[in-house]
């Protein structure tokens, strides 16, 4: 990784890279947003360079909240008739 985070920063000025020693803890990989999230990814027993792609992932997100869709159709005006199926009975 002292090869891999240099070119990292270099690469993305916009980015401030900064590495800690925690001994007796995991190595982690956060990512503090803008919109004042954090994002934590365990890098424990990964090669230098999928490390180097779950910052690349950390990067290139958003930072907003994971939220799970109810349905897959997403509107701001719903049917009154409801949402339409293929099991319809004449």
């Amino acid at each position: 990784m002292e090869s891999h985070l240099p070119a990292l920063k270099n690469g993305n000025p916009q980015l401030v890279v900064e590495t800690e020693l925690n001994r007796g803890q995991h190595p982690l990989l956060k990512a503090f947003y803008k919109n004042k999230n954090e994002r934590v990814v365990c890098v424990k027993n990964l090669s230098p360079e999928d490390i180097l792609l779950q910052a690349t992932r950390l990067r290139n997100a958003l930072g907003r909240k994971v939220l799970k869709l109810r349905t897959r159709h997403i509107t701001r005006n719903p049917s009154v008739q409801g949402t339409w199926t293929t099991d319809l009975k004449f």
